[in-house]
């Protein structure tokens, strides 16, 4: 039987950085509290002619071009994003624009803060498994652009990217239908219309994101010891903010456990480090961020081995996947989206950066 998931994956980073000591240094602030305090090392920034759709359309391109199939093969398209281009046209139908899609598909956008790019995910899925699809592919996915105002604290933590999937065939990675999901209303993280600048509040954002770690994965043990069900699994992906966020979302969950300090820190640097090392060069990516890791650490990965994925978006919704590698993981053909866009990236000075702000 044919097995629903990822069936391809593409990644896309726009073409200029800034190293986050460069910007301690303008804002007159010591580089460990960016580097050793939040885990930040760059900042992905936009060139001449990039933005959120055309880091969209890329991923889609290099998905599309090492799927099997063709855009006629597809019947829905869902981008997850919190960088809107317009209040009523979705970005989905950008993005058709930008890589000549058009026919009989269905078209839209999902909007829940850094989890949309899962929710659109989700719905694809779900999608196929209902047969809704009559054996049609969905093209997913989930870009973003963050910046915050400039000398906002946030600053240091800003990023772009995006990460394309086929929905279909599992060869990259079966996706399990059962998921784990927690929400509460909360303002923590929220931009109003209107509004060039996300607003933020700090505590409540990590006390938010720390109880959607350890419910979600209360439900994923299911009564059973969660370290015996972590066990089972190479990596597990979380929403990254910036990397120090999920280290201290993986302490308080090992503490709402009752684990020792130091077999958390284990877990964490064995399980959960290595999975962000995309992450750490390119800044949060918002609805990528996750998506990001996912990739990372599905690249390589042996048919058979499971990863768990922990989705957070602001306001507040998460939810808890698991995925399968499935035969086309070893190969991580992705790899080469990232590697390529890196290697060509051009590293940004101050001065030029404060001119790229307008400040």
């Amino acid at each position: 039987m044919t097995t629903t998931g990822i069936a391809s994956l593409g990644l896309a980073l726009p073409s200029r950085y800034l190293d986050v000591r460069d910007l301690a240094a303008l804002r007159g602030v010591d580089p460990d509290k960016f580097t050793k305090g939040l885990g930040c090392h760059e900042i992905a920034l936009l060139g001449e002619g990039e933005d959120v759709v055309t880091l969209a359309a890329s991923a889609a391109e290099r998905a599309l071009a090492r799927w099997g199939g063709s855009p006629k093969d597809l019947g829905l398209v869902a981008v997850g994003t919190e960088t809107a281009q317009d209040m009523s046209r979705p970005l989905s139908a950008f993005v058709a624009d930008a890589i000549g899609l058009r026919g009989a598909y269905r078209s839209y956008e999902t909007k829940h803060a850094c989890y949309g790019g899962t929710v659109a995910l989700r719905q694809a899925l779900e999608w196929k498994a209902s047969g809704a699809a009559r054996g049609k592919a969905a093209l997913v996915i989930a870009s973003d652009v963050a910046l915050y105002a400039p000398k906002d604290p946030g600053e240091p933590t800003q990023g772009a990217g995006a990460v394309a999937f086929i929905v279909d065939d599992a060869s990259v990675a079966e996706v399990d239908l059962e998921s784990h999901a927690w929400a509460e209303p909360a303002f923590d993280f929220w931009r109003p219309v209107g509004e060039s600048f996300p607003r933020v509040d700090g505590p409540l954002s990590l006390a938010c994101y720390e109880t959607a770690t350890t419910e979600c994965f209360r439900q994923l043990a299911g009564g059973r010891p969660l370290a015996d069900v972590l066990e089972g699994f190479a990596a597990l992906c979380f929403h990254v903010p910036f990397p120090k966020m999920v280290k201290k979302g993986v302490m308080k969950l090992g503490e709402a456990q009752g684990w020792d300090e130091g077999a958390t820190s284990a877990l964490f640097e064995s399980k959960v480090m290595p999975t962000m090392e995309w992450n750490r060069r390119t800044g949060n990516s918002y609805t990528a961020a996750l998506w990001t890791s996912v990739a990372k650490a599905l690249a390589g990965a042996a048919s058979g081995t499971r990863v768990a994925a922990f989705s957070y978006g602001s306001g507040f919704g998460s939810e808890l996947l698991t995925l399968t590698a499935g035969p086309a993981a070893a190969a991580g053909a992705w790899v080469a989206d990232v590697e390529g866009d890196l290697a060509r990236r051009e590293r940004i000075d101050a001065d030029t950066y404060l001119a790229y702000r307008g400040a």
